[in-house]
Formats: C-alpha cells, sequence, structure tokens
C-alpha cells in the first residue's frame, strides 16, 4: 500500500491559521481542519464563532476533538520527512574529539546515537536498522559516549539503569536484587532530573550571589562617586573661604600700608615746612652777620655810632627751642588693623564652619501632595501651606491617602544622596513632621516611631519639644523654634533637624537603615479652636556661599 506521504502533498497537511503541519488536528462542522490550539485561540480573540477558511457561522462553539485519523496521517508524514532527511543528510568524518561509529571500517563517520544494549554507537546509515527493525526498537539509545562499558554494570554486565540512594551509586537491575535489596532504589531519570533540579537551584543562587554583589559593586562605586562630588565640593567652597581670607588679609595689609605712607607723608610735610622757615631765618641772620661785621671792622667812628641803633635790634625769628618733629607712632595703627583684621577672619572662618550653611545647598523645592492629605487639612494652591480645618472634605479614598493623624506627604522624593527642606513653624502650638518611608502605614491610627517608618519630632501643649521615639525624648531649646530645616543623608542612614534662626542642630536619628524612598511628611496638628490655626509652611532655603 502506498505511504501517507506518496499520496498526499505538504500542503495538505499544513494548518491554514499557522501554516505549519498539524498539531492535534481537528476538523469543524462544516469539514476543515487546523491545529487545536490555532482554532481555539481564533475563537477566544474573535467575537463571532465562524470557520477562518468558508465564513460559516456557529451558533454555539462547537465541541471540537482529535481527529485521529488526520494525526496518524500527520505523523507518518513526519516520520516520512525525517527518514528522508536522513537519507539526504551528508553524514560527517568524525572528529579526534568526537564519538565515531563502531561499524565503520575504514573512514570512521560521526556517531549520533550509543545503544546501551550492543554497547555499540552508530553513524546514520548504522543506525538504520534500530528505526526499522522492531526487535532493535526496543534498545536503549542515547546521545552518543565514549567509553560504553562504564554505563554498564561490572558484577552483572546489565546497563546501569537505576541510582540507589542508599549508597549513592548507580546500579543495574540485578543489583536490585542483591547488594541492594532492601535499598531506596529510582530510576537514573528520575535522580538525573532530581540532581538537575539541584543544580538549577544552585546555579540560580549563584546568579543570584552575582547579581547581589554587582549591585554591591554598582551601590559602592556610586557611594564613591557621591564622595567624590561631595569632596570636590567642600574642596571648591574651602578654596572660596581660604581665598576670601587670603584676600582680607593682602586687603587689610595694603590699608595699613596707605594709613603709614599717609603718616609718613604728613610727617615729612612738616619737617619740609620746618627746614624752609629754618633756612629762610638763616639767610636773614646770615644778612645781619654779614652787616655786623662789616660795621665793626669801620674805623669810623661816627658811621659805627650812627648804624649801631640798627644793626644791633636782633631779626624777628621763632623760638625753635619748642619745635620738634615727632616720629610717627604706627603701634596704634598696626595694632588697630590687626583688631579689625582678626573681625574679619573671624567671621570668614565662622562661615567655613557653619556646618547649616553647608548642609543648606542640598536644599529640594518641596510641595505638597494632595493625593496624600488627610481629609481635613487645608493645602495652599500652591502647596506650600498647610493647617488643620473643621470640615472632614470628601475626597477618594485612595491608598495614598492619610485616613488620620492629619498628615501629608510632599511630592519630592530621596532613595539617595542627600536633601534638605525648611518648614516655619513660628505661631503654632502643636506639630509632628520629619521623613517617612513611602510604605508606611497611612490607614488607622499611626505612630510616629523610626519603627514604623516615621523620623520626626514634635511639639506639643505650646512649649513640649520631643524627638519622636518609643518612649519619645523631651529636648530644649534657647527660644520657641520658629524655623526648622530637616536633613537627610540616604547613604549615612542620618536624619537631622536644625534651629535655623539659631543655625544649631537640633539633634539626629544616626545609623539608620533606608532600603525604598523617604518623603517629607507635615502633621499641622488639631487646630484646638483656632488656637493652633496657623498653618505649617515650607519656605524657600536662603543659601549663600
Amino acid at each position: 500500500m502506498a505511504s501517507a506521504s506518496s499520496l498526499l502533498s505538504e500542503e495538505q497537511f499544513l494548518c491554514s491559521i499557522c501554516l505549519d503541519v498539524f498539531t492535534d488536528p481537528i476538523t469543524t462542522p462544516c469539514g476543515h481542519n487546523y491545529c487545536k490550539a490555532c482554532i481555539t485561540h481564533y475563537w477566544d480573540t474573535n467575537d463571532v464563532c465562524q470557520c477562518p477558511l468558508c465564513n460559516k457561522r456557529f451558533v454555539k462553539r462547537p465541541e471540537i476533538f482529535v481527529n485521529t485519523f488526520i494525526s496518524e496521517m500527520v505523523d507518518q508524514f513526519r516520520k516520512s520527512k525525517q527518514i528522508k532527511k536522513t537519507s539526504n543528510a551528508i553524514q560527517e568524518p568524525a572528529k579526534p574529539d568526537e564519538v565515531c561509529c563502531d561499524i565503520c571500517s575504514e573512514n570512521k563517520l560521526k556517531a549520533v546515537k550509543s545503544c546501551l544494549v550492543c554497547l555499540t554507537s552508530y553513524c546514520e546509515t548504522h543506525l538504520e536498522p534500530h528505526q526499522r527493525v522492531t526487535a532493535f526498537k526496543r534498545h536503549k539509545l542515547i546521545d552518543p559516549v565514549k567509553n560504553l562499558e562504564d554505563l554498564m554494570c561490572k558484577k552483572h554486565d546489565r546497563p546501569l539503569e537505576l541510582f540507589c540512594k542508599t549508597d549513592n551509586v548507580c546500579v543495574c537491575q540485578f543489583c536490585t536484587e542483591s547488594d541492594h535489596k532492601l535499598h531506596k532504589i529510582v530510576s537514573l531519570k528520575e535522580e538525573y532530573d532530581g540532581k538537575k533540579a539541584e543544580l538549577g537551584k544552585t546555579e540560580a543562587e549563584v546568579q543570584q550571589m552575582i547579581q547581589e554583589r554587582q549591585e554591591k559593586i554598582q551601590e559602592v562605586k556610586h557611594s564613591v562617586e557621591l564622595s567624590k562630588k561631595d569632596a570636590d565640593r567642600e574642596m571648591a567652597d574651602s578654596v572660596q573661604v581660604f581665598t576670601a581670607l587670603v584676600s582680607c588679609i593682602e586687603r587689610s595689609q595694603a590699608e595699613l600700608f596707605d594709613v603709614i605712607e599717609e603718616k609718613q607723608k604728613t610727617t615729612e610735610k612738616q619737617a619740609e615746612g620746618f627746614i624752609k622757615e629754618l633756612e629762610e631765618e638763616i639767610t636773614e641772620l646770615k644778612k645781619r652777620s654779614s652787616e655786623l661785621k662789616q660795621v665793626s671792622h669801620t674805623e669810623d667812628h661816627l658811621h659805627l655810632l650812627r648804624n649801631f641803633p640798627s644793626i644791633n635790634i636782633p631779626p624777628p625769628t621763632k623760638d625753635w627751642t619748642k619745635v620738634n618733629v615727632h616720629r610717627s607712632s604706627y603701634v596704634e595703627i598696626v595694632s588697630t588693623a590687626v583688631a579689625q583684621l582678626e573681625k574679619t577672619l573671624s567671621q570668614e572662618m565662622k562661615k567655613l564652619g557653619d556646618e547649616l550653611m553647608r548642609i543648606q545647598q542640598y536644599a529640594v523645592d518641596v510641595t505638597l501632595d494632595p493625593d496624600t492629605a488627610q481629609c481635613e487639612l487645608i493645602l495652599s494652591d500652591d502647596g506650600k501651606q498647610v493647617s488643620h480645618g473643621d470640615v472632614k472634605k470628601t475626597l477618594p479614598n485612595n491608598k495614598e491617602r492619610f485616613s488620620d493623624g492629619y498628615c501629608v506627604f510632599g511630592k519630592q522624593s530621596i532613595s539617595s544622596g542627600r536633601f534638605y527642606y525648611e518648614i516655619q513653624v513660628k505661631g503654632k502650638t502643636g506639630w509632628n513632621l520629619g521623613v517617612a518611608r513611602e510604605s508606611v502605614t497611612r490607614k488607622g491610627s499611626i505612630t510616629f516611631t523610626p519603627n514604623n517608618g516615621y523620623w520626626a519630632i514634635r511639639l506639643m501643649n505650646g512649649n513640649e519639644h520631643y524627638i519622636v521615639t518609643d518612649p519619645p525624648v523631651l529636648f530644649t531649646v534657647r527660644e520657641k523654634l520658629q524655623k526648622v530645616g530637616v536633613f537627610v543623608d540616604y547613604e549615612e542612614g542620618l536624619v537631622s533637624f536644625y534651629d535655623v534662626e539659631a543655625r544649631v542642630l537640633i539633634d539626629s536619628f544616626t545609623g539608620c537603615t533606608f532600603i525604598e524612598k523617604l518623603y517629607p511628611y507635615f502633621n499641622p496638628c488639631n487646630n484646638q479652636s483656632g488656637k493652633n490655626s496657623v498653618p505649617l509652611t515650607i519656605c524657600p532655603v536662603s543659601y549663600t556661599k
């Protein structure tokens, strides 16, 4: 009888949907054939149940079954194609590291299978009897391997097809009836699958460890990058401050020199005036001396007596005994200049050591997120102010919204680096503020402690300030807080609070471990019938280098 492949063309075994050879072929009531999965998917994705070829509609989706006759023809068709493909394939000679056919006499071809019964490896040509002869079809074929003897039991000369879990060795069927009779025996494939699954699990764990370490490397590199940026920023700031200090010293020195030079010029000018006067008097005195000599040497008695009254009168001169050019004293000038320099340097150095000023450079423009606001809170249109109102508004009960606690989150978050913002609390008798994890509980009663994902400080009863821990810790301030600064260093696990007006640190949470986003959170507390109605206000940060 002719085979299916000789009577039918390949096109007759193709599904008109996937255009491939039928898999689990079914026949529709209208007589057309499709893959079971193809027609099922086609009907699932269309509103109308109809035949893709003839478009016949079915009022009710037909119950479909695999057409066994067509399925058998398809199997025969596939086998015929495989045999044809095998017979037409060009067989390759075995390479040195490959298993060669044990039957080939001269040119050893590459083996494609090894038989555990025959203990022989076969190329495509010599394997053909195992695919055709019924007796050979029952033989156990495996991928080609060298040293087939290693796959046989040395004691019983039988294939090692079983595994003894008790002794953790491969055994044959006869071994299970003798040395391993009461042991736990499983098939070689079952043990192989189990061990392969364990290896897969171990490999997955190793890959996970690799991934975690690669991520850690990236985290370390990122930390180094952040540290480098911080170092560069601090060095740049320090250069500015020290340059300012040097300029201040040079400027003070120049000013001191100017004062000293001006003082010296004044002294020199005064001395020049004295010298000029003295020289004029000397000239006049020399003239009188000459006249006196002339008269005193005359022999004319009458002439001497007549001129004596006029020449004997001394010329008008200054009393120079009390005239002195005082040397300028520069000690006071230098001392004053040094004192002023010390004051200026002190101011500049204070800037260098101003911790808050350096932290303010990490300021973030925070705005309130209305989707998180508890329904009694009143938010300003610009998202910068929040206060408690007396009316509970009807708002969507989304998962982000707080149901109690008068809380609202900021829109901005931090998951790395540093973060700073300031809140005006002036005029309030109660408030609660800080940062919180993204995953904190937002429904029902809330305890604002680090264990619950909140790092905060609080004002109660108008003058009681607390670090919100369990239990709360009271802290004191020199003057009532007007403005609070909140600083977060994510990698350092640090949350700090500052008195902005006094420019001092209030307190810090240290050694925290952050593994998710942190959000600013604000709680203006109950308005207490108007006593605490002043809003919390997010302020712009005034930062000057």
